[in-house]
């Protein structure tokens, strides 16, 4: 190469260079400043490229109170800022005005969405997925085992029967229990039961698998062998299958009757041409059969830490239950009724703190449909918007103390309205979670149980962090007790 040609080739070069890092340096001013054609958006940092605050928002807080990644940009940007997880861009709400505005708007302004990571744990025909007639048919579908007749009826008398023999088998354990792991096979193998005719030995090896689902959800969603999220993808395939061979089989002898809920999907197939289709059932069976024991039991298991730290709180509740057994001596039954659980005043205020403090839902997605204006900001079309529920609940605007396990507060009635208007721990508008009331009487039962027949002791564990919803990372082991025994 002689000196001329070797001049053009450093100039080409250079040019080149110049070209990439001026190529760079605008792929990385639109990540940072996306742009908004109408308005302007929230503030907030869009993070690094492709990864954006991923790393931050997963990262665990050692404390029942709002997560660091919240109070920072609370601070720093208000209540609706933006940023970006995942590779998404969203806009985060903790203003409780919009999200009950979001609420309302929904199929106008909003529908509902998740990010790409949760469609592909739960699938993208899952019910938090579906909108309109569809979504309208799956609640009505799936409330033939979640709703009110059928609690009232067939779960409450089953649910209590469960409680009580898994509260047996728990005081025969001298070394104790870890509470979040034996919660969740009482509430499963009811559920996997209940949904698709499993006995305790199939429901258990099945669950193995859904264990795995929550700690893939807040895990960055890198899909390599040995990550959380790829161990939760296995997981998945693994249910997928046992539910596919299971319908299968269903299908093949459509006349012969389990008495559960598979039996109803089976029939809704067989009807000819309709709403669910084998795949959407599927992923539906599949998401509540998670959804069943995945949030009570996290939710019971703080329950039990802040019942632990206040005995004048389980006093009160045994007042309350041993009143309801002391009315109904003589009576014919010996199992709570409707009418009963209904009555009982004080379990509900502490179970609006049970469920208000350990918060389950990480986030409560929408997608705009259009560019949405809010509070001076806009929102553009396409993007998430992310409502978080923890971040209204721990308020202290909105709840005084809000870290306190105070079930009294529910009692005053000059702040219980605007208490209940932004209490949101199963969602909210069209979409309130279909198992609301499931949950409630599933807590309502496990403290009917506790405080009337046994007594516990703390034996290790019980260090709380929040990745959005409460974790206990050393486990919580207790010891069980019958009341008729003392406390060693």
């Amino acid at each position: 190469m002689d000196m001329e040609e070797g001049y053009y080739f450093y100039s080409y070069a250079s040019l080149c260079g110049a070209l990439a890092v001026i190529v760079a340096g605008w792929l990385v001013y639109r990540w940072m400043s996306p742009p908004c054609n109408t308005g302007r958006l929230p503030p907030g940092s869009m993070g690094f490229p492709l990864i954006g605050e991923t790393f931050r928002f997963f990262k665990p807080s050692p404390s029942i109170d709002i997560p660091a990644f919240y109070k920072q940009r609370l601070k720093r940007y208000g209540p609706l800022f933006k940023t970006n997880l995942v590779g998404q861009p969203l806009v985060v709400s903790m203003d409780a005005e919009v999200n009950r505005f979001i609420f309302q708007q929904e199929g106008k302004l909003f529908r509902s969405w998740y990010p790409d990571t949760t469609n592909i744990i739960f699938g993208k025909e899952s019910l938090a997925s579906c909108d309109g007639s569809l979504h309208k048919f799956v609640r009505s579908f799936a409330a033939r085992l979640f709703g009110v007749d059928s609690l009232r009826d067939v779960l409450l008398a089953e649910m209590e029967h469960n409680v009580a023999r898994s509260f047996a088998a728990w005081a025969a354990e001298p070394e104790g229990i870890e509470v979040k792991d034996v919660v969740s096979t009482m509430i499963f193998d009811l559920m996997a039961k209940k949904l698709i005719g499993f006995g305790p030995e199939k429901s258990r090896k099945l669950r193995k698998n859904l264990d795995v689902f929550f700690q893939g959800m807040v895990s960055f969603p890198l899909y390599f062998p040995g990550t959380a999220f790829y161990k939760c993808i296995q997981g998945r395939k693994n249910v997928q299958k046992v539910l596919k061979d299971l319908l299968k089989e269903r299908l093949g002898a459509p006349q012969k009757r389990h008495g559960d809920f598979l039996d109803e999907v089976v029939d809704e197939l067989q009807s000819g041409p309709g709403m669910l289709n084998e795949k959407f059932a599927i992923d539906l069976v599949g998401a509540l059969l998670f959804a069943s024991f995945a949030t009570v039991s996290s939710s019971l298991t703080v329950a039990m830490k802040f019942l632990s730290d206040q005995p004048s709180m389980v006093e009160a509740l045994k007042e309350e239950h041993e009143a309801i057994l002391k009315k109904r001596a003589g009576a014919n039954t010996s199992a709570i009724t409707w009418e009963e659980y209904k009555s009982m005043a004080f379990t509900a205020q502490v179970t609006n703190e049970i469920v208000r403090l350990s918060n389950v839902a990480p986030g409560i997605f929408r997608k705009t449909l259009t560019d949405v204006q809010v509070k001076g900001y806009t929102i553009p079309a396409g993007w998430l918007v992310m409502i978080s529920p923890i971040s209204v609940n721990l308020n202290p605007e909105l709840y005084e103390d809000p870290l306190a396990f105070n079930p009294w507060r529910w009692q005053d009635e000059s702040k219980k309205s605007t208490l209940l208007k932004n209490f949101m721990p199963f969602g909210g508008g069209l979409r309130l979670c279909v198992g609301a009331e499931f949950s409630r009487i599933q807590i309502a039962l496990f403290l009917h149980t506790l405080v009337t027949k046994y007594r516990w002791k703390e034996i290790k564990g019980g260090e709380v962090q929040r990745i959005s919803e409460i974790v206990f990372p050393k486990g919580y082991h207790i010891q069980i007790i019958p009341r008729e025994e003392s406390i060693n």
